[in-house]
């Protein structure tokens, strides 16, 4: 229904029903201007034939004609004219009739003189008379024409009115059907007109939306026609060039400025975060180390092995503040995307077992079994630097936490192939108690602590996991922790080298 309403209120409609209504106005006013002028025109034509007719017979009869050649003309003309002509003598003597009934005549004249019938005058002088005459009685009009001859003779002309009116009739219904095939006509030739006028103005009105919706892929076909639309679409087109490069330049420079405000607003957030978190860090080591100073300057210990103690805890202190200092300063650029990756195709088992080789020393004084299951040769694609360092945090981490459960103390790497989504796997489980579901997520964030009563004696400092979470964010790979039945295991997954 909407559709329908659409295509009422379109111009090609309009134009289609324009052209119909002007159409069928003209044939309305064939028909009533046929109606009104035909007739007049009749009566205005036969009044002028019955003048000249009267003057012919006039002169007939001042002419030196023998009655029979007169009688022969004036049959002539009534034939020639369908005229009834009468003339009678002073004496009411028919001196010529061309009725055979001549009664007719005569009740024609009696009617009109009896005034039984209406009549209208015509025309009217000294010498005639035309008249319309409409005859009730009959149901039958006449054009009666009187007048007197030179020679005193009486001359009635009667002409009947009812062919006219039927003329008028029958044009009229010709005019009508004529009009209707004519308007049928005019209405397949309107209809591809306007087809034909309309279809350059649409294909305008559809480039002109879809450039309002900044889709500027449609251009106007030009033609070799030199006209107004074709001039209008060449400048749309020109307007829609113009158009799709400003827009494209403006979006470019919005991008350059989002790229800015987004660059300062990042680096605002790491400067404040940055702060934050070593102004919340470093206050125990500075505390610590302001301690162990004051005590030194003051000489609270005077022996020298208890000097070399305090010395040692300040520099102890000392040292957790720069890798503290320096993993923030990782992981700030890590988050906020401002570290690039030197990526590789590198052997990940290798770098597996380099890695427990460095950790070793805490591996054998925790008398922890460790199994590696791998293949000889594993290659995947990233920074070696990087997953070195996501591989240490998940080994210390399980060293710090493996328990020995049901007479054994293992950690377990494990690389696979994870077929779901062709990446490789690389997991790092321990024997010991699970972490608390309401931990599992809270444990990557930075300086997240599940246990609470832990010292600073393990070490350390609160942000490996979260250094994870940044590179594996980094490269979009998969990681996570999954609590086992007698332990915990770390997870993460690696990008297999293209070219594999």
């Amino acid at each position: 229904m909407a559709k329908i309403k659409q295509n009422f209120k379109s111009v090609r409609f309009r134009l289609f029903a324009t052209m119909c209504v002007v159409i069928a106005v003209i044939v309305l006013c064939l028909v009533a201007i046929n109606s009104v002028v035909l007739e007049s025109f009749y009566l205005y034509s036969k009044t002028n034939t019955v003048k000249e007719v009267y003057k012919k017979i006039n002169a007939y009869y001042n002419s030196s004609y023998n009655s029979n050649s007169i009688e022969q003309e004036l049959r002539r003309i009534a034939f020639n004219n369908n005229f009834d002509i009468f003339i009678k003598t002073n004496e009411n003597i028919i001196a010529f009739s061309t009725d055979k009934d001549l009664y007719s005549i005569m009740n024609i004249i009696s009617g009109v003189e009896s005034k039984k019938s209406e009549s209208s005058t015509i025309y009217s002088d000294d010498q005639i008379s035309i008249e319309k005459v409409n005859d009730k009685e009959n149901n039958i009009s006449y054009i009666l024409l009187e007048g007197i001859l030179d020679n005193g003779y009486e001359l009635f002309i009667s002409i009947p009115a009812v062919p006219i009116e039927e003329s008028v009739q029958i044009s009229n219904q010709a005019l009508i059907l004529i009009g209707i095939i004519i308007l049928l006509i005019s209405a397949i030739i309107s209809s591809y007109i306007s087809k034909k006028f309309t279809e350059p103005i649409v294909e305008l009105n559809d480039i002109t939306n879809k450039m309002a919706k900044l889709d500027f892929s449609k251009k106007y076909r030009i033609i070799d026609t030199d006209d107004e639309i074709n001039e209008l679409g060449k400048n749309i087109n020109t307007m829609s060039d113009k158009l799709e490069i400003t827009i494209k330049q403006l979006r470019e420079n919005n991008i350059e400025l989002e790229k800015d405000i987004e660059e300062k607003s990042k680096i605002d957030d790491m400067r404040k975060q940055f702060i934050s978190d070593v102004s919340h860090e470093l206050k125990t080591p500075i505390a610590l180390i302001q301690g162990y100073a004051e005590g030194l300057i003051e000489n609270v210990n005077t022996d020298e092995e208890s000097r070399k103690f305090y010395a040692e805890v300040i520099l102890d202190e000392s040292n957790k503040m720069d890798t503290l200092v320096k993993q923030l300063l990782e992981l700030m650029k890590l988050e906020y995307g401002k570290r690039e990756f030197n990526n590789k195709t590198f052997n990940i088992t290798e770098l597996i077992k380099e890695v427990i080789r460095k950790c070793n020393v805490m591996i054998e004084e925790k008398n922890i079994n460790i199994k590696v299951v791998s293949d000889e040769q594993v290659l995947v694609e990233a920074d070696d630097f990087y997953i070195e360092q996501v591989v240490t945090n998940y080994l210390t981490n399980a060293i710090k936490h493996v328990k020995e459960v049901n007479g054994v103390k293992q950690i377990e790497v494990k690389v696979e192939e994870n077929t779901e989504n062709n990446k490789i796997r690389i997991s790092v489980s321990n024997t010991g108690e699970n972490i608390p579901e309401e931990h599992l997520e809270k444990i990557w964030g930075r300086f997240y602590k599940e246990d609470s009563s832990r010292n600073r004696n393990d070490g350390g400092t609160g942000i490996g996991l979260a250094l994870v979470k940044a590179i594996m964010n980094n490269y979009k790979n998969d990681y996570g922790v999954i609590n086992l039945e007698n332990g915990v295991e770390f997870y993460f997954e690696l990008n297999k080298p293209e070219n594999i």
